[in-house]
């Protein structure tokens, strides 16, 4: 489950800030305790509660005393608010300053991602939701 270059705990915050966001987690729910999330994943204690404080300390978690934590109410949306804020930092500013160094104005840009957008709405619209088995056909041997 732990790869790459960031450290173990900064890991364990993003999977259940992940968890939280796709609703994996819902907002109320009891996780697991650092001792369950370190015995469960062969890490050290130690490491599963640095990612917790981070999470406590981000309000995406909140420990009840004696109880346990708990997904904070609000965490997903205030997740989802800071997710939307990077993605037009990190990912729309460099790509519209990329836009307007090649000479692409905004008529196009808006027209093309309207474009992209009404492909992916039909796509979506055009893919089967969850098919339903069938029993294959019986064919009967001669009497």
């Amino acid at each position: 489950m732990f790869h790459g270059r960031d450290p173990i705990y900064v890991q364990i915050a993003d999977r259940i800030r992940a968890d939280v966001v796709e609703g994996t987690l819902r907002e109320g729910e009891q996780v697991m305790s650092t001792n369950q999330y370190a015995a469960t994943y062969r890490i050290n204690p130690a490491t599963a509660a640095k990612a917790f404080a981070e999470l406590v300390a981000d309000g995406v978690l909140v420990k009840q005393r004696g109880i346990g934590m708990f997904v904070s109410d609000g965490a997903r949306e205030r997740l989802l608010a800071a997710r939307r804020a990077r993605y037009f930092d990190d990912v729309l500013a460099p790509a519209l300053t990329e836009a307007r160094r090649i000479g692409i104005d905004g008529d196009e840009l808006v027209e093309r991602v309207r474009a992209a957008l009404a492909r992916d709405d039909a796509a979506a619209s055009a893919a089967p939701a969850d098919p339903v088995p069938t029993e294959p056909a019986r064919t009967e041997v001669g009497a």
